[in-house]
């Protein structure tokens, strides 16, 4: 009776360990299966963000290059009117730079954060934001996987990796050219 007994609980301790160690095994594959979910996440934000926010910046900066060529331009004539003894040259010139500051303040008051320098300042930010997240997502990839790699390579736990079905993951190195961040060119 008493050998019957130690079977039994043998034969749970047994099945405790493995059913322990299946749930050990496939929840660290799962959370490195996540991690690398992670990265995709980031992948694809980068992927939407930056071309959105490069044409977005591109607009801006365009639309303000052109006001701001205009107050040049008008400048310019000023200072060549200014130099001359024609009145009506520079009252032409002084109302064409009149009119361009008017398209200026018209724009500053219709987008009153419409500044270049303030975009592409946000541009930069929400490139290395963005990197940041890829690396951080690396990271956290290659923790995870560690950390299943360490479970399938140790005992008890490799003894278990066919039941669970859970193999050896590889560390994820940033593709050639993914080590710096990309360059964006107006």
């Amino acid at each position: 009776m008493i050998y019957v007994l130690i079977a039994i609980v043998v034969v749970v301790l047994i099945v405790g360990f493995v059913v322990v160690g299946f749930n050990k095994l496939r929840t660290t594959d799962v959370g490195a299966e996540e991690a690398l979910g992670g990265i995709d996440v980031q992948l694809t934000r980068r992927a939407d963000l930056i071309p959105n926010l490069v044409e977005t910046v591109k607009g801006y900066a365009a639309h303000e290059k052109g006001v701001f060529e205009e107050v040049t331009r008008a400048r310019a004539g000023v200072q060549a009117a200014a130099a001359g003894n024609d009145v009506p040259a520079k009252a032409a010139a002084d109302a064409a730079l009149q009119q361009a500051l008017v398209k200026v303040n018209a724009v500053a008051e219709a987008y009153p954060d419409l500044k270049a320098n303030t975009n592409f300042l946000e541009l930069q930010r929400q490139l290395a934001e963005t990197e940041n997240q890829i690396s951080f997502a690396r990271q956290y990839y290659n923790d995870a996987v560690a950390t299943l790699n360490k479970l399938v390579l140790t005992i008890p736990w490799m003894f278990l990796t066919g039941i669970a079905n859970v193999h050896k993951r590889e560390f994820y190195d940033a593709p050639e050219g993914q080590q710096v961040a990309p360059s964006i060119e107006f």
